[in-house]
């Protein structure tokens, strides 16, 4: 008797967004039983569905072209549906995998999500949402269903699917949801009105009159990424590397970085943005206990460290006997192309 493998008959054509930022960022070769069972202690003893585990060595993570499921309930995304961004790898290596980085031990231990089972997927929320496998009924062997969990309603817990496989044939594409303008129109709310982080207006405040309106120019500058991409994201075209030159004279303003690293990502002891300042902290995720509304909820640490090392090797970001710092030539020039592209009314006082 042949046994049944999970999706068969289920074409996967079109499902994977094999994007550079996935490849990177996503997705990890397929796991052997060895790392599995490794990563399945790792998690806290829960088996991982055998669909799960199926799933992986087809293609192990990655973030989906069929990115939305159904929902009875509304979540943070939309009335009808949640959107996934990127299903967890079965590992460790890859920054959004389960042991990664960012992953599900990543969203318990740091972003407090209950320990109900396994968090098995982001949304574009940033961190605010997850997909997880809830264990409550099934226990640690059995069959979980698939929840989602929003962080923004204290944590709220609502069905996606009965268990993942089901998850996983009901994902649509987006197309199937048109809410494109919706979602463009609560961008432009957030880049024009939201909160900004703690660190970059303590920076605002600390620059001085060196750049008048810096608030409205940070804002200017994201309004026109949102409208030439339709979101909030950077990546490496021109408006995006003139926001990682933005935010690292901001962050310059309060300390001088004795590294890449020590300007982008966030130090793992840091509990508040004060003892913590970071590009990381200052445009792209928030502390859960001190949220704020202007970031993107993600990034391609490549894309920044590109443009630095392409700084550096330009001469534009100088290594002095404290850190790393912008040359006076190069600040100038910086300050002159963000009044230029936020507009001429830019550098004016405020009235």
């Amino acid at each position: 008797m042949t046994t049944k493998r999970p999706f068969d008959g289920f074409d996967f054509e079109g499902f994977w967004n094999d994007c550079p930022h996935s490849l990177e960022n996503y997705v990890e070769p397929p796991p052997s039983d060895k790392l599995i069972a490794s990563i399945e202690q790792e998690m806290g003893g829960y088996r991982l569905p055998a669909a799960y585990v199926d799933l992986a060595r087809r293609h192990n993570g990655g973030m989906l072209k069929r990115s939305c499921h159904p929902m009875k309930e509304r979540t943070g995304w939309a009335e009808d549906h949640v959107a996934i961004e990127g299903l967890y790898a079965i590992g460790r290596t890859s920054d959004y995998s389960l042991a990664g980085q960012l992953g599900a031990k990543f969203m318990i231990e740091q972003w407090g999500y209950p320990p109900i089972g396994v968090c098995i997927a982001d949304t574009p929320a940033g961190g605010h949402e997850q997909i997880m496998l809830d264990y409550r009924s099934c226990g640690k062997q059995g069959e979980p269903q698939v929840v989602y969990v929003d962080q923004e309603d204290d944590y709220s817990i609502f069905v996606v699917a009965p268990d993942f496989e089901t998850f996983i044939r009901g994902l649509v594409e987006e197309s199937e949801y048109d809410t494109t303008e919706e979602r463009r129109a609560a961008t432009i709310a957030t880049i024009e009105r939201g909160t900004l982080s703690p660190i970059v207006v303590r920076a605002l405040v600390a620059t001085g009159d060196r750049l008048l309106n810096g608030e409205r120019i940070l804002r200017a500058l994201a309004r026109q990424i949102v409208d030439e991409k339709g979101f909030f994201a950077l990546h490496d075209d021109e408006r995006s590397q003139l926001m990682y030159g933005l935010m690292f004279w901001l962050y310059s303003s309060l300390r001088t970085a004795r590294s890449f690293e020590a300007f982008v990502i966030r130090p793992k002891t840091g509990t508040s943005y004060d003892d913590s300042p970071c590009f990381e902290l200052m445009i792209i995720f928030d502390l859960v206990a001190d949220p704020y509304d202007f970031n993107t909820g993600g990034y391609a640490e490549g894309f920044v460290r590109d443009w630095w090392d392409a700084c550096v090797a330009g001469g534009d970001i100088v290594e002095m006997a404290e850190g790393y710092r912008l040359t006076p030539k190069a600040e100038a020039t910086l300050l002159g192309r963000l009044a230029t592209i936020a507009g001429p009314q830019a550098n004016e006082p405020a009235r």
